[in-house]
């Protein structure tokens, strides 16, 4: 069946591989009978409102082209409406569409997708902050450590992939000191110092680390960990157990379960979905099948 699909795509996604992926789905989707709307722009801002523009004229499927970010402009472009979500995977860590078991870096299998996938509801975290408004995230949202990382990652122009985010861990480490927080899970208050609060609506961020390796992205909740103080060296040894979701057995991790979270720490920003957010305090909430999402018939599991 032919729909009318806006394609949005990075092309310096995964070291470039955004703009080759991009240019095939493009060709498919147009073969396959669709009518295809580039609304890429010249960086994210002006694709967010050609998006936008075009999203409120109709249009079936918002089909992104790259990472994690893109998957958060699709997200803030569909969350909330009737209007698909198509993912082509082609950034660097993929986190979304690993979770949801989306084709990864495979053009012909993403479209595929379009074509014949299934459309699946899933949850997203619905953010309201003073100063940003209203936005959403797919993925985990994090305030702390992972932030800061983030950030100093997105400032460095090499090592490229994964190996940027771990230098820069290894940079921001030895200046890094615990965060008195305040955390409030559905009106019940903790207080603590901690190295990081991540409120998690899948598994993982940052290219495969299992933050909450329990997460669901349709059970209507939030996994929210927290990571007590430690001293430099135990976060060296807890920090790489991450990737097998290992870390949660460790005293200092607390995982817990809420429909609406709000974080409160002074002078400390957050990032979701990889991109820079809002700065605390903020409010999150789960909203249940907020997004359509096209997903294979079969999903791996």
């Amino acid at each position: 069946m032919s729909q009318r699909v806006a394609l949005i795509v990075n092309p310096t996604s995964g070291k470039g591989a955004g703009r080759v992926i991009g240019v095939q789905a493009a060709r498919l989707l147009r073969e396959a009978g669709h009518e295809v709307v580039d609304v890429s722009g010249r960086d994210y801002a002006e694709a967010r409102d050609r998006a936008r523009q075009v999203v409120q004229q109709g249009v079936d499927v918002v089909a992104v082209v790259g990472g994690d970010g893109m998957v958060h402009l699709g997200v803030n472009l569909c969350g909330g409406t009737s209007t698909r979500l198509a993912v082509v995977a082609a950034g660097t860590g993929n986190d979304f569409a690993r979770n949801l078991g989306l084709p990864v870096r495979d053009a012909p299998a993403a479209v595929a997708v379009v074509d014949e996938g299934a459309t699946r509801r899933v949850d997203l975290g619905r953010v309201s902050h003073a100063a940003a408004g209203e936005r959403w995230f797919g993925g985990v949202l994090g305030a702390g450590f992972d932030a800061v990382v983030n950030a100093r990652a997105q400032r460095m122009t090499w090592p490229r992939g994964q190996m940027r985010y771990n230098l820069a861990v290894l940079r921001e480490l030895p200046v890094f000191r615990p965060i008195p927080y305040a955390v409030e899970l559905d009106g019940c208050r903790i207080d603590t110092r901690a190295m990081l609060v991540a409120v998690a609506n899948t598994t993982s961020f940052g290219g495969g680390m299992r933050v909450c390796p329990n997460a669901d992205v349709a059970d209507g909740y939030f996994d929210v960990m927290i990571v007590g103080a430690l001293s430099i060296p135990a976060f060296l040894r807890v920090f790489p157990k991450v990737y097998a979701g290992t870390h949660i057995t460790h005293p200092a991790v607390q995982i817990h379960r809420a429909r609406r979270v709000r974080l409160e720490a002074d002078g400390i920003s957050s990032q979701a979905d990889g991109e820079m957010f809002a700065d605390l305090p903020i409010d999150a909430e789960v909203v249940p099948g907020a997004l359509h999402v096209l997903t294979p018939t079969e999903v791996p599991t």
